[in-house]
């Protein structure tokens, strides 16, 4: 990969679930999912209604989204994630990824590829997929288990079942990355499942809940590394990190500006200056996903995958 690629992108992809439902597969390793007694149908009413919602904003904001229905069968309870199954590269290169529980492995579809090709006018290049590692029980879970900063190739990644160091190597060879791998954990000591629970990076800041890096030397490498990027260091505490103040997205809008998609959990969490900070970088998209974060486990973040494809000649698509 050579293509210079932008920190944000200006269109996303967004599954709308369709049998959306608390994972029991997931629920081991995810120590943000709560008990849920809603049946079924009302998990699916309420995520389906919180998805609209993160939609709605995103778009008030000028971010362009693509929501594609995902499929009643298989069963895919947690498709309206789909940053864990793939990722989009600027030169056209889109990575597949292997994925820890086997209902979830089913969501990687390549029929989304022609939508964003055909519809949209995307251009899709090479397709590297990493899935291969699941036959040998190693997962990494694509900008669940990866925080890029893409301006300079260097991917965050905390170890946990979700994230190996095998797959991890895989990446960095096939797409160029520096890695920079760490141990993080909740304040029970329980490995933290995916990265972007715990940190984002955007264009000019990042934010971090360096408490949950018990090594010093750990995290002062990944203190010392963001602070090396020029971005401002917005610590997070582990009040924070469980509000998921730490699962943010910055985009870009098409007209330029910034935008910071979060869920009004997250934001309600922050401290009146990180707020301010966030509201002086740019625009500010939130929603009400309560039910989606109590019963899966993952926030607005999760539940977009950025599209940096480079667009088709004569296409129009906003990005």
């Amino acid at each position: 990969m050579t293509a210079t690629e932008a920190q944000l992108a200006s269109t996303v992809l967004m599954i709308r679930p369709v049998r959306f439902e608390a994972n029991p597969l997931t629920a081991e390793s995810n120590a943000f999912m709560a008990a849920m007694s809603a049946d079924a149908e009302e998990q699916q009413r309420a995520a389906l209604e919180g998805f609209e919602a993160v939609v709605a904003a995103l778009e008030a904001a000028g971010v362009n989204v693509v929501a594609i229905d995902d499929t009643a069968e298989p069963h895919t309870p947690d498709s309206v994630f789909p940053n864990n199954w793939i990722s989009f590269h600027a030169d056209g290169t889109v990575v597949l990824y292997p994925m820890q529980a086997e209902n979830r492995r089913t969501e990687r579809r390549l029929d989304v590829l022609d939508v964003l090709s055909e519809q949209h006018g995307f251009q899709v290049g090479e397709v590297i997929d990493l899935s291969h590692h699941e036959s040998d029980g190693h997962y990494l879970e694509s900008t669940g288990s990866l925080v890029l900063d893409r301006q300079n190739r260097v991917a965050y990644a905390c170890l946990s079942s979700r994230t190996h160091l095998d797959p991890l190597g895989d990446f960095a060879q096939r797409l160029d990355y520096e890695i920079v791998a760490f141990d993080a954990v909740d304040r029970d000591g329980k490995p933290i499942y995916h990265t972007n629970v715990l940190m984002s990076i955007g264009e000019r800041f990042a934010v971090v809940c360096a408490a949950a890096i018990p090594d010093p030397a750990q995290r002062e490498a990944v203190l010392s590394r963001l602070a090396a990027s020029g971005r401002q260091v917005v610590e997070l505490s582990y009040d924070q990190l469980e509000a998921f103040a730490g699962n943010l997205l910055e985009l870009r809008a098409a007209d330029g500006a910034r935008v910071v998609a979060l869920s009004e959990q997250a934001l309600d969490a922050l401290t009146p200056e990180q707020r301010a900070l966030l509201e002086a970088n740019g625009r500010i998209a939130v929603a009400d996903i309560a039910a989606i974060e109590a019963s899966a486990g993952g926030s607005v973040r999760c539940m977009l995958a950025e599209v940096h494809l480079p667009l088709l000649p004569g296409s129009t698509e906003s990005v």
